[in-house]
């Protein structure tokens, strides 16, 4: 009974890890179809209001920066507002208001707001701030994002030509893509969703997705579809499809690229995915029958249900690594094979060729990094099978920001100093290790995979006591 149960269930996360594939086959092809489709921007006779929101969270490193790049918007000052949305407890406070003083002098009409309490987190902040919006638009931006001056030049227009656009996604770009290899492989999986996924939904008719930063709102369009709110960690993810149950539409412009920080920490990118993880689990809790009971196509509902699930694939590898040596000892895979899956697999490492040819003349040597990508992706599936559990049992757990550094990290107060999932990727390396070693024996064809496994847990492991080593050097350096 067990053994049927057992074979079952590894039969099933081998299906549903082959489906899920299988989209990402249908996003490539959409993609390769509409990618030379033309985008104009429309003629604006009148350019309308715009606020700008920034919320922030103790950004010490970035916040002038990000706060001079704002100032340099190439749009009409009267008709411009930025809200400094912060919430920080350290010196953040002190250096933000002294450069919004700055700018205010200078002419900008720049307001930095602080809340009584820091109560739904990044959601939260910008609901506060929405209640004081009197414009037309709705610029949001994390605190280690650059914009072009031209940025709303761009984005604009398309919302004043289309009255039913709700919002408009660009594309995120790098600010420090050869920190490391860690930043470098994290290039290919970002490339990849806003190179093929994004323009493949976003031309392809289906649901797509407002990033949480770099994009412009419609405030008509925010408030009809029930405002941001703090009921998961990825309040953008639940507001676009609420959005976009409501009728409104979306668009996305891969040709306007506003750049950011990407973690060069070990535990900070861990930290990031776990929360984009239970946030994407919790939005599908609240969206799915919703989704389903709405009138978009079957093709739509489809292809949004199996979006909303983009973090299942992590629990269903665990789940079939598990299996995968009990079922060997007892020779119960010998007519059963990953072989589908293993052809279908191919698909997602052709969108990460077709996204770095598309942007970078250097595209083979950037493809280097795409061992580490393969690493992380397995490697970070314990601490995102963590956060999906997290997510489906509705537990509800701190919004935890993502540090950026700008500097070496090591020498910022913002470092991670712990990973509590990393001895649990050390026991999960070596029983990855203890099949393959089964499966030499007994079914050589799963020793390749099973090895995918062992390597990418000890290289997540090994990583985060590098940088755990290496953060202790540096506070040892500053106590000296």
């Amino acid at each position: 009974m067990l053994l049927n149960l057992s074979t079952f269930l590894y039969v099933f996360c081998a299906v549903s890890l082959t489906i899920y594939a299988s989209s990402q086959l249908f996003l490539l092809l959409v993609y390769l179809r509409h990618r030379h489709d033309p985008v104009p921007i429309p003629p604006v006779k009148e350019w309308p209001s715009v606020v700008v929101q920034l919320p922030l969270y103790n950004e010490r490193y970035v916040v002038q920066r990000l706060l001079d790049a704002v100032a340099a918007l190439d749009y009409p000052r009267e008709l411009l507002t930025v809200q400094v949305l912060d919430d920080s407890t350290d010196e953040t406070v002190e250096i933000t208001a002294a450069k919004v003083e700055e700018l205010a002098a200078k002419g900008l009409n720049i307001l930095h707001i602080r809340r009584p309490e820091r109560k739904g987190y990044k959601a939260g902040a910008m609901a506060y701030g929405m209640a004081l919006v009197e414009a037309e638009f709705v610029m949001v931006l994390d605190a280690d994002f650059v914009p072009a001056p031209d940025f709303l030049r761009h984005t604009i227009p398309h919302l004043v030509a289309r009255p039913k656009l709700g919002m408009v996604q660009t594309r995120w770009g790098h600010l420090n893509p050869f920190n490391n290899w860690l930043t470098l492989g994290q290039t290919l999986a970002l490339d990849s969703h806003f190179v093929v996924e994004q323009t493949a939904r976003s031309r392809g008719g289906w649901l797509m997705t407002f990033n949480g930063s770099g994009g412009v709102w419609r405030t008509q369009c925010i408030r009809e579809a029930g405002g941001w709110r703090d009921l998961t960690l990825t309040e953008d993810l639940d507001l676009s499809y609420r959005a976009q149950l409501a009728g409104w539409e979306f668009l996305y412009l891969p040709d306007v690229v506003v750049p950011g920080e990407l973690p060069p920490q070990i535990a900070a990118y861990k930290q990031q995915q776990a929360r984009w993880a239970k946030g994407t689990t919790q939005t599908l809790g609240y969206t799915l029958l919703p989704l389903w009971r709405s009138n978009f196509s079957i093709s739509q509902r489809l292809m949004a249900t199996l979006h909303l699930c983009q973090y299942m694939p992590h629990p269903l590898m665990i789940m079939l690594l598990i299996l995968t040596p009990p079922l060997l000892i007892t020779h119960s895979l010998q007519h059963l094979s990953l072989s589908v899956l293993g052809v279908v697999g191919l698909v997602t490492p052709l969108i990460y060729v077709v996204s770095q040819q598309a942007l970078y003349n250097n595209w083979p040597r950037r493809l280097m990094a795409f061992p580490v990508l393969m690493a992380l992706g397995t490697g970070i599936a314990w601490s995102n099978t963590q956060a999906v559990i997290s997510g489906l049992l509705g537990r509800n757990t701190e919004f935890r920001r993502t540090p950026k550094f700008v500097q070496e990290w090591t020498g910022s107060g913002y470092a991670l100093k712990r990973d509590p999932a990393m001895w649990l990727e050390l026991l999960l390396a070596a029983y990855s290790m203890w099949g393959t070693y089964l499966a030499l024996r007994l079914s050589p064809a799963l020793a390749p995979w099973l090895t995918v496994y062992s390597l990418s847990f000890t290289v997540i492991v090994l990583w985060g006591l590098r940088d755990r080593m290496a953060l202790r050097r540096a506070q040892v350096a500053v106590a000296r």
